[in-house]
């Protein structure tokens, strides 16, 4: 097994986080440090450590969903102190982060400590659809949300195409449903900020065919056996 796989299994972070791991000198194989990206490994018998650390593939995997709340960042820990999702989790297992959602969005992510299935659901190759609820200030015109599904043109580039759906407006808020695949940093934020438009809320309500449901805010919910299978088995 490639060591970048075997420490992405182990949950230490995605393979492209964990190549760079590697070539900053911070892992060991059989006691020596390997920089050297590509490298194999046999992870039945080698000791990997990790900052001195040994690190081993789980005997048992953990997924769990999380309605992340605004004002909380998706890492282990922050440097200017903001509150993690991590504090919001009663898990004596290390568990990573599959994906982000900025400090100010909202909604469904999920957390594991299986490397592969994090590898699975975030890899560009495998089109999983993302869906957002986006409420705005004001009516959206028939001609903003024609731009939207075109993809918006930002800096003389031209963003991915996205499915919109208007599901309300109260006199003064629209709520909208944006369904996108590739997930550009601040992808959905950076869309609406190109037709002029300020997101009041932003929220995650579904990865793949897993939905948010009706968990709440900063509470956690297992995946299910079929929700598991669905990114491990259906792709």
């Amino acid at each position: 097994m490639r060591l970048n796989k075997f420490l992405s299994t182990c949950g230490v972070a995605s393979r492209r986080k964990c190549d760079e791991i590697i070539l900053s000198g911070r892992v060991c194989v059989g006691g020596k440090v390997c920089n050297v990206l590509g490298t194999e490994i046999n992870e039945k018998k080698d000791v990997v450590t990790l900052d001195g650390v040994r690190v081993k593939i789980p005997e048992q995997f953990v997924y769990l969903k999380l309605n992340k709340p605004k004002g909380y960042v998706c890492s282990a820990k922050d440097e200017k102190g903001r509150k993690t999702i991590f504090q919001l989790v009663n898990s004596t297992t290390r568990l990573v982060n599959v994906g982000r959602l900025d400090y100010n969005t909202e909604g469904l992510i999920f957390l594991t400590n299986d490397g592969n299935f994090a590898n699975l659901v975030t890899h560009p190759r495998f089109h999983f659809e993302k869906e957002y609820h986006v409420t705005v200030e004001g009516e959206m015109k028939e001609s903003e949300l024609a731009v939207l599904r075109a993809g918006v043109v930002e800096n003389g580039v031209r963003m991915p195409k996205a499915k919109v759906m208007p599901i309300s407006f109260d006199g003064k808020l629209s709520k909208l449903s944006v369904i996108i695949e590739e997930g550009q940093n601040h992808q959905v934020r950076r869309m609406f900020a190109a037709i002029g438009k300020d997101i009041v809320l932003l929220k995650r309500v579904r990865i793949g065919e897993v939905r948010l449901g009706g968990l709440s805010r900063g509470k956690t919910k297992p995946l299910t056996q079929q929700e598991i299978a669905y990114f491990l088995e259906g792709k």
